[in-house]
């Protein structure tokens, strides 16, 4: 785009395209014309197209205007580490012992803290204005990642809210003292309890002492649940359970929920009104899960036969709040990515299938914006409204098909109202971490 955001902080976003989902119709997928009123950083107005007065009057000719993005499930942590560790195989197994391998030859706090940066930084020019990341915790890793986190967030204030989850696998949860020190270090963080599984023989076991802990620290959950192509996976199923029959107060979210998608109807269908239930909300990761599930080398390259995600339209039927997010960032989970809400939503209006109706589509937008928020708490609501701050992405595209035609890499991004420089920080800045080029 080649329009010019005035220094001054005072002028109008004429002939907008904006969603009601964005601007307080959750429901509705219908693409509005308004102007947008902007002064001082803050949205002072917004009126029906041609009522806003003539100066500093910006002409958008019906382009797309959406709240910056927030993704609600990320690993800044893990970011950037591929040109050093790939996975083997492309598996999840695979990836999993392969950021083992490097997280304990490699992620001392100094490198941690460059990537992470450099992740933030990505977002950033993309649009985004809030993140909740994942971080590892296996001891001793949980105090160098969470002193990392910590200096991450203030420096960052302002410009990116974050968020943070601690990730436990099932050991660490079924270890009561290892348990109880991520416990200890997450809440004097500020953080939240998190952990992964999905095939285990212990599962209630393992919901049961989560939930136990984070009722007895006050801290809301996070975890990963039953990211694999087995039916018989059964983590978010007991989730659910533990959450109903506990009373847990606070919030709960579950990611991937793979397993959900190869159940039959029935069991699927018991385990969507549980999760209801209990208010579990559900996130799903569309890329990084395409790359993942029904991956099988063992008998030479084998094309897959099903998506990977979870059945998102279904849970959102069923009153569960749910969002899409970018999960992992060119490390071993997923070789690509680079923290962009709009591929988050592009990407996954394709493998999602939430584009038609197209009248409805636009409805979606909220899964990268104002549904994680609100999932998450932030502070930035992702809504368009009066008397917020102009944190705006504006896109040249006029419809749907327009919109998701392109990786609209024209766009403009506004924070407080003023246009931020959205050049993307070089690769090379991470050789020295990376040894010798792969």
């Amino acid at each position: 785009m080649t329009i010019t955001i005035p220094a001054d902080g005072h002028y109008v976003l004429a002939n907008a395209g904006v969603p009601d989902s964005v601007m307080g119709n959750a429901a509705s997928g219908a693409l509005e014309r308004v102007d947008i009123t902007v002064a001082d950083g803050t949205i002072t107005a917004i009126a029906p197209a041609g009522w806003a007065p003539a100066p500093n009057r910006i002409d958008l000719d019906g382009g797309i205007v959406l709240p910056a993005f927030v993704d609600l499930h990320t690993h800044l942590d893990k970011g950037h580490i591929w040109p050093r560790k790939q996975n083997p195989d492309g598996t999840w197994f695979g990836a999993l012992m392969a950021v083992l391998d490097d997280r304990t030859a490699n992620w001392a706090a100094a490198d941690v803290e460059r990537r992470m940066d450099f992740s933030l930084r990505c977002a950033y020019a993309h649009g985004t204005a809030a993140i909740r990341t994942h971080l590892d915790m296996a001891p001793p890793q949980h105090e160098i990642t969470w002193d990392v986190f910590e200096a991450m967030r203030e420096r960052w204030a302002g410009r990116v809210e974050l968020q943070a989850a601690g990730l436990m696998g099932p050991d660490t949860i079924l270890d009561p003292a290892a348990l109880r020190a991520v416990a200890t270090r997450t809440k004097a963080a500020g953080g939240i309890l998190g952990g992964s599984t999905a095939m285990h023989p212990e599962n209630r076991t393992i919901m049961r002492r989560l939930v136990e802990i984070a009722g007895e620290f006050d801290l809301d959950i996070d975890l990963h649940t039953d990211e694999s192509p087995d039916p018989a996976a059964d983590a978010l199923e007991s989730l659910a359970e533990v959450v109903i029959e506990s009373g847990f107060t606070g919030k709960v979210t579950a990611g991937h929920c793979c397993s959900l998608a190869v159940q039959a109807d029935g069991v699927a269908k018991r385990v969507i009104d549980k999760v209801a239930r209990a208010g579990v909300a559900v996130v799903s990761l569309p890329m990084c899960n395409m790359y993942l599930q029904d991956r099988d080398n063992t008998s030479g390259v084998r094309t897959p036969r099903w998506r990977g995600v979870t059945p998102l339209n279904e849970l959102k039927a069923a009153g569960v709040p749910v969002a899409i997010a970018s999960d992992n960032t060119r490390d071993p989970f997923y070789a690509y990515g680079d923290l962009d809400g709009f591929e988050v939503l592009r990407e996954g209006a394709r493998i999602l299938q939430f584009d038609h109706p197209q009248d409805d589509a636009f409805a979606w937008a909220r899964s990268v914006g104002a549904d994680p928020a609100a999932i998450a708490g932030f502070g930035y609501a992702a809504t368009l409204a009066t008397d917020t701050p102009a944190d705006l992405v504006l896109f040249r595209a006029r419809s749907w098909t327009e919109l998701m035609s392109r990786p609209q890499a024209d766009r403009i991004v506004l924070r407080s109202g003023a246009a931020i420089d959205t050049t993307l920080p070089d690769y090379r800045e991470l050789d020295d971490l990376m040894g010798p080029r792969l």
